[in-house]
């Protein structure tokens, strides 16, 4: 699935969080991110960057595209688990 497939399946599908791979073919996970934060109604759900890259400044380009968190492959699940547990608190789950 690659960034604009993601936007229209959220169309009609509700979601409460995003996992976001930022290396796809067409528009990538900047792209999608800043897309999705376009719409109002996204603004404040949370988007969590998952990419391979885990060099410096990486987590910061994720953060200023519009990710909520980030985090690198491969995912440790136990992090991934962690992040997704204060993500969907703040959301009151």
């Amino acid at each position: 699935m690659d960034g604009k497939e993601a936007l229209e399946l959220m169309k009609s599908n509700p979601v409460d969080v995003v996992l976001m791979d930022m290396m796809m073919p067409g528009m990538d996970g900047y792209e999608s991110i800043q897309a999705i934060r376009a719409k109002r109604q996204y603004k404040n759900l949370p988007v969590i960057a998952v990419t391979a890259k885990a060099m410096s400044g990486d987590r910061e380009k994720c953060i200023a595209a519009g990710a909520s968190d980030y985090i690198s492959k491969p995912v440790d699940l136990d992090q991934l688990v962690s992040l997704l547990r204060i993500w969907l608190y703040e959301k009151g789950y």
